[in-house]
């Protein structure tokens, strides 16, 4: 061996045993990217549940996994940028949150990722899934169907207000299920003899000038519809419309919490802890296709004393009897 090819070799054999670990290539972590139309801010108690669903399926945040989070803050025209973002990374699985707009989002991001998505509707008629016993290609998750019970709400806030003569909803318009939301509504109201106005306000102004609205109209009872930009808001929304006086009821139980009046709508903690479940079973092999869309079973009404004494409102015995949990 020549005196060069010696000086070579030892070279190279210090440089490498010189070299940063860290530039060395490692095998990757599976990935799970998490897609949500709401804020991190508020949804601290959700994740909580979602990783408690990864849990129950082995799967520990940073013991062999690690989690991708990107959030619209209720800003839904920047997540089809935030899910190209994800699959980029590229992600193992990608599970969704805030609804449908995060799912679109998510869907048409990749055809092939598997994607877990909390639904706020029918996924069916959505056209996200096949069908709930056999989803088919790469989507699944659980339906909450918060936007599918205005109409039981708006009973709900009937026998609250029974003298009430003008009610109003509040939608979001950019929300994909607007339209069926806003139509159920119109059709309980007319069927219940109602007077009700519909209002929209897909921005913070927009919230305020809707209550502007209210209270040059009169209103006397208000249904805020479910929607994650709503949700993000929740307590802004309930002092609004403590500050207006105007009797409110809302999708989840979050709502009463922050203030607000009287909430029906299903157990949100576990939709997202059943998401986890989800997206840990699919980590350890399952097939979206395979894994049928869950319905809810567990739906929460919530009465805030604190928020009915401020209004001068007395709660009926009945109401207090259906209520699950009574915020003193």
């Amino acid at each position: 061996m020549t005196l060069e090819r010696r000086s070579f070799i030892a070279a190279l054999g210090g440089a490498m045993t010189a070299w940063p670990f860290a530039a060395w290539p490692q095998q990757a972590l599976p990935t799970i990217g998490f897609l949500s139309a709401r804020s991190p801010e508020e949804s601290a108690h959700l994740l909580v549940a979602f990783r408690q669903g990864l849990a129950e399926s082995g799967i520990a945040e940073g013991q062999g996994t690690r989690i991708e989070y990107r959030w619209a803050r209720g800003e839904y025209e920047k997540l089809p940028a935030l899910a190209a973002e994800l699959v980029a990374i590229p992600v193992t699985v990608l599970a969704t949150g805030g609804g449908e707009p995060a799912a679109r989002a998510a869907k048409a991001a990749t055809a092939t990722v598997p994607i877990v998505a909390a639904f706020s509707s029918d996924p069916v008629k959505s056209g996200l899934v096949a069908s709930l016993s056999h989803p088919g290609g790469n989507v699944t998750g659980v339906s909450n169907l918060s936007a599918s019970i205005e109409a039981k709400r708006l009973g709900l806030l009937h026998e609250l207000a029974p003298q009430a003569k003008i009610f109003a909803a509040l939608f979001n318009p950019d929300f994909p299920t607007f339209d069926d939301q806003r139509a159920d509504t119109v059709a309980a109201a007319q069927s219940a003899g109602i007077d009700i106005r519909i209002f929209r306000a897909s921005t913070e102004g927009e919230i305020e000038t809707a209550f502007d609205a209210m209270t040059q109209q009169q209103i006397a009872a208000l249904l805020v519809a479910a929607d994650p930009f709503f949700n993000s808001r929740r307590a802004a929304i309930a002092s609004i419309a403590a500050q207006r006086r105007v009797p409110a009821i809302y999708s989840f139980r979050d709502f009463a919490v922050a203030g607000g009046l009287i909430s029906y709508g299903i157990d949100l903690p576990d939709v997202y802890r059943q998401v986890g479940v989800y997206t840990g079973r699919i980590l350890k092999g399952a097939k979206p296709a395979d894994l049928p869309v869950l319905q809810p079973t567990k739906f929460e009404f919530v009465i805030n004393m604190k928020a009915a004494k401020a209004l001068g409102l007395a709660i009926t015995s009945n109401l207090l009897s259906l209520a699950d949990e009574v915020i003193e």
